[in-house]
């Protein structure tokens, strides 16, 4: 599902005032930390996740990665900070997406 120019952004409103909840340092993205952020997006369903000074990995690269990976949309990338979203499956987290779908 490819997300609108306004669904992005109304996402990228929502996120605005959110911290990075994973950071990504010297060892890139691995699976363990796949794994956790689909979590956190299952209950969240949108989150930030920032690159460390110390990390190799380039933003847009590992933007490519979580999106083939996980199956979500990255909203926005802002220098060493992406905005990731996917609606939840449980219906009790899924505040966002049905606003999103509504617009």
């Amino acid at each position: 599902m490819s997300l609108r120019g306004k669904q992005k952004r109304f996402l990228r409103s929502q996120a605005h005032h959110l911290q990075p909840i994973f950071q990504i340092g010297k060892g890139g993205v691995n699976e363990a930390m796949i794994v956790q952020i689909e979590e956190a997006l299952e209950k969240r369903e949108l989150i930030k996740v920032s690159l460390l000074q110390n990390t190799d990995e380039i933003a847009e690269d590992v933007a490519q990665v979580l999106e083939e990976a996980i199956a979500c949309e990255v909203v926005q990338i802002i220098g060493r900070v992406l905005v990731l979203y996917k609606a939840s499956t449980k219906e009790k987290y899924q505040r966002i997406s049905k606003e999103v779908h509504a617009i």
